[in-house]
């Protein structure tokens, strides 16, 4: 499942969910754009997980619920809590760490 937030309501999402996989973008942001459909296309793959996308200006109390200093970043929220997280525009990177979340 993937949900592009249209309010700030991420920490709901992240209670409800046991494994949560976060895309932090922006709009004007080249390299969130290029990896979103890359997001999109793994998170069909990962049944055991939900996948968000939240515009990281727009949704200021999600952004806050991980580190986010730069875009794109990829938060995993494990029962609650950030378990891993990654600054990244390469799609390798992305898939290690997505694997890595999903993994029991």
């Amino acid at each position: 499942m993937i949900v592009e937030l249209e309010k700030d309501n991420l920490a709901e999402l992240v209670a409800e969910n046991d494994t949560v996989l976060v895309q932090y973008s922006a709009g004007w942001c080249g390299n969130c754009r290029i990896m979103k459909p890359k997001f999109k296309k793994f998170s069909q793959e990962a049944e055991n997980a939900t996948f968000v996308i939240v515009d990281a200006e727009k949704f200021p109390e999600s952004r806050k619920l991980a580190s986010v200093d730069n875009l794109p970043t990829f938060a995993a929220f494990k029962n609650g809590e950030v378990a891993k997280q990654v600054q990244t525009n390469k799609t390798d990177v992305l898939k290690s760490f997505i694997d890595e979340a999903t993994s029991n």
